[in-house]
């Protein structure tokens, strides 16, 4: 492509939020090496990439910064050309160096053609970085994702700041390659199994990232400052590079045309390989495809590796699993539960200064601990004698000493959070409490006692909330004289690590309420969504219809490990039996029969499961806490004391059977949850599941990938996605 192409290009992006490219030149401080001593090495050119936006809109990559970016360099290639300048820097607004490209721009390529254009230019800009005449330096001041963090490896050297968090090439988690050179230069920077770690590991385990003191660990960064002068310690540093007075070691760097590397790599890829299909199922082709360009270009040159990387993003931009996966991860996780639909005006909410919890179980511990370190209001729990109440709180005690030996809270932090939680027999220590959460055991009759309890005692200001995850929030208003005080509060396990929460909205759950429930989850930082009074809301009510179709295939005699493992392509975080051994046998049993007194036999109780909890049995596998043990042949196995236990029918079905099932099953309860109204939209179904049941981003939510497979047409009759929302905007 030529300069002019490029242009157009980014003329078709006339909305973009462009990345500015300011360039400073300063004096190098002087230095001893090849300059005359006390002579400055010579002009340094620094070049800040900023949006001029606060910190709450991060610095991106599209089209039209790109193709400012590379006139800068371009001008400075000539610069240095004619030798006005010595090197050459690139650092970011405060916090970030670069957030990687944006994700809008390149969801909205049109088509192949522009998807490669976008490749190559990044390219081409990147490849003069890489080529100035003079060494580039790349100043990590912050966040560096994607693109941003291969604008650093795309420089002849590299600063990071101790205070620089979120380092990654996370391309594999959101259907793409690091196809801007960083799949080329890492592995052989680092070494093949530090870049498997960045590159897939990371990436498939929650999108993990890189402090800079990590970064610099693995040999990403030559070298590293304080926060407070980084970018001065870092352009001294550069001074001293540039008149070879420093020469930094690169100890993990690696040859590939060494036979040793050349065995470690190829070990690297298949070890690649086998996570990608432990974590994946290979339900997306990214992750192969990052696997499959780091095999090859060990033997390629830089530029042959550049054509294959831009060849394999045009095409992965045109997947539905990258449209659906920027639909998720944009559109949903990071502006969706911003804007939860539904959401009274936030002015509307009251203050909450303390905090009561009903319980001092497991769930109720959990809670307290939450609403103290978030909050940082008193916390009171009740139970009804003091050794359960005492354990309570030497639960929270013992968990705030955790977080203190693994130094992610201070002394002070921690002892204050543990002075917020306190305890009582008596729920006349709610009397002052502006919020009191019952967390007991999941029977209407005695939740309903205790909210009965509790209302003779507080404030009429006072809000009251369930976390009950399948019981009917209006059965439990019912007889309360403020009914409209009550709303649902549903948590997932466990509580400090699961980021949703399902609001539930009673028929007279008042706005007040409702703002305040809203207000606090985002204290608590938990995104919420708000759903209908309905059984089990929305991600239980998902799970055990898909939980149930499999044990109902089992019951009608489809080998075990057939059932369980039909649903791999789906690319589940864990299998139907594991699930269930996880959540226990006995919860998820009792929200089947909440499901099925609700809506009948599509949630059919399974008689073989009643009759292993009958028997105390915790697992359908041989299981030990919950993960499946190996039997002679390797493969989980089920005991015969077990099997004795369960009868099965005789009409066994295939594992393609078995998907096909679950697919029109969830694609049928869905549609029937939408008609309901539980949610305002699908998109809010997609979010409760990724957020709250761990629902692969990489599928995009749950209706992107029934639209993807048929199911949503063959149970509807449509889609439940318009086109463009989480696939191509031509496609049908």
């Amino acid at each position: 492509m030529s300069a002019s192409d490029f242009r157009k290009l980014a003329d078709l992006f006339p909305n973009e939020t462009v990345t500015h490219s300011y360039v400073q030149d300063i004096e190098l401080p002087a230095v001893g090496g090849k300059t005359t001593e006390g002579t400055s090495p010579g002009t340094f050119a620094l070049i800040t990439l900023d949006n001029g936006l606060d910190h709450s809109k991060p610095t991106t990559l599209g089209p039209n910064t790109l193709v400012e970016l590379g006139t800068v360099l371009e001008g400075l290639k000539e610069r240095a050309a004619r030798g006005e300048i010595a090197g050459v820097g690139v650092t970011g607004k405060p916090y970030f160096l670069v957030a990687g490209a944006d994700l809008s721009t390149v969801k909205s390529v049109s088509g192949r053609e522009q998807g490669l254009w976008m490749a190559q230019l990044g390219h081409e800009v990147y490849s003069t970085l890489a080529n100035l005449g003079v060494p580039s330096f790349a100043f990590i001041n912050g966040l560096a994702l994607g693109g941003g963090l291969e604008i650093a490896l795309q420089s002849t050297y590299r600063t990071v700041s101790t205070g620089a968090g979120a380092l990654a090439l996370p391309e594999a988690f959101i259907g793409l390659i690091p196809g801007w050179g960083g799949v080329y230069i890492l592995p052989r920077l680092i070494g093949p199994e530090n870049a498997l770690k960045v590159m897939i590991e990371n990436p498939l385990s929650n999108n993990r990232t890189l402090t800079g003191p990590q970064a610099f660990d693995l040999g990403v960064a030559d070298a590293m400052f304080e926060p407070a002068d980084f970018v001065e310690q870092s352009i001294a540093w550069a001074a001293k590079v540039i008149a070879d007075t420093v020469a930094p070691e690169r100890a993990n760097a690696v040859d590939p045309a060494d036979p040793e590397v050349a065995a470690r790599w190829a070990a690297a890829v298949a070890k690649g390989r086998a996570f990608v299909e432990a974590k994946t199922s290979n339900a997306s082709p990214a992750p192969a495809k990052v696997l499959e360009v780091m095999e090859a270009n060990r033997t390629l040159t830089q530029a042959q590796s550049a054509e294959l990387e831009c060849e394999t993003l045009a095409d992965l931009m045109q997947t539905a699993e990258f449209r659906s996966t920027v639909y998720a991860f944009l559109d949903l996780v990071q502006k969706r539960s911003k804007r939860p639909a539904g959401a009274p005006d936030r002015k509307l909410a009251r203050p909450v200064g303390k905090v009561g919890v009903v319980g001092a179980g497991l769930m109720a511990s959990q809670l307290a601990l939450l609403f103290a370190r978030q909050l940082k209001v008193p916390v009171v729990m009740t139970d009804i004698d003091q050794a359960r109440v005492d354990k309570g709180v030497g639960y929270v005690h013992a968990e705030v000493d955790k977080l203190l030996a693994k130094k992610r809270t201070s002394p002070d932090a921690a002892n204050r959070t543990k002075a917020l939680v306190s305890g009582s027999v008596s729920k006349e220590a709610f009397a002052d409490a502006d919020f009191v959460i019952e967390a007991v055991f999941e029977e209407l009759a005695v939740k309903k006692q205790v909210f009965k309890e509790v209302e003779a005692i507080v404030s009429p200001e006072c809000i009251l909330a369930t976390n009950t995850s399948s019981l009917s929030v209006t059965e439990m208003a019912a007889d309360l004289e403020h009914p409209e005080r009550l709303v649902g509060f549903h948590f997932f396990n466990p509580v400090a690590v699961m980021p949703l929460l399902e609001i539930v909205r009673g028929p007279k759950t008042d706005d007040a309420v409702l703002a305040t429930a809203f207000e606090l989850a985002k204290g608590l930082k938990k995104s919420a969504v708000l759903v209908k009074d309905a059984a089990a809301f929305v991600v239980n009510r998902v799970l055990l219809r898909l939980m149930g179709e499999v044990t109902a295939a089992f019951d009608e005699g489809t080998p075990a490990d057939v059932a369980d493992n039909a649903l791999r392509p789906m690319g589940l975080p864990m299998t139907p039996f594991v699930l269930g051994a996880m959540v226990g046998l006995p919860v998820a049993q009792h929200v089947q029969e909440s499901l099925h007194a609700a809506f009948g036999d599509r949630f059919r109780v399974s008689e073989n499961l009643q009759s292993l909890i009958d028997h105390g049995v915790k697992s359908i596998w041989a299981a030990e806490n919950g993960t499946p043990l190996p039997g002679p042949d390797g493969k989980p196995y089920i005991p015969a004391e077990t099997l004795a236990l369960m009868s099965f029918g005789t009409t066994p079905s295939t594992a393609e059977e078995v998907l096909r099932r679950t697919q029109d099953a969830l694609a049928e309860e869905i549609g029937l949850m939408l008609e309901e109204g539980v949610v305002a939209g699908p998109e809010d179904i997609d979010l409760c599941m990724i957020l709250g049941a761990g629902w692969p981003m990489f599928l995009g939510g749950i209706t992107p990938y029934l639209d993807r497979v048929g199911a949503s047409e063959r149970v509807n009759g449509k889609k439940f996605l318009a086109p463009g929302v989480a696939s191509a905007p031509t496609a049908g």
